[in-house]
């Protein structure tokens, strides 16, 4: 089975304030085959600093209603030490949404990469901000 790149994101939500306006593109992503998504978690840091680590199986029903359509393998690829590691680095009062997924766009590159004998050595991800400076500078 060829498998493009998998990666995950952590994506923080200061004062507890999850509104599912990143759902559509992601939803979109999903549809038209560029990623996969593999798994999903949630942690919820309350004002006191108590933590709660939640599935998608896990929230209350209008906040998972979002998550409703969504394809994909959701199935606990991160383990309790990942979800402990990004809880303490979330400040009290935030909740973060841990995304892993397959960038099923790159499984074909990465298959002729392997029957070519060929090997990834190196692989970065150029933050947004520094290619829009650039892109900005260079216009």
């Amino acid at each position: 089975m060829d498998v493009g790149s998998v990666e995950y994101v952590v994506i923080a939500f200061p004062g507890n304030r999850f509104s599912g306006e990143i759902m559509p593109e992601l939803r979109k992503l999903v549809a038209d085959g560029i990623v996969r998504v593999i798994d999903l978690s949630f942690i919820k840091k309350d004002s006191d600093g108590a933590v709660q680590y939640l599935e998608l199986s896990a929230l209350e029903p209008d906040e998972a209603s979002i998550f409703d359509d969504l394809e994909g393998e959701i199935d606990g690829l991160l383990s309790q030490e990942d979800l402990a590691i990004i809880a303490d680095a979330l400040e009290p009062d935030c909740s973060a949404a841990l995304l892993v997924w397959e960038n099923t766009w790159a499984a074909g590159i990465t298959s002729a990469i392997r029957r070519a004998g060929g090997q990834l050595v190196a692989r970065e991800r150029v933050p947004a901000p520094i290619v829009a400076e650039v892109l900005n500078a260079a216009a």
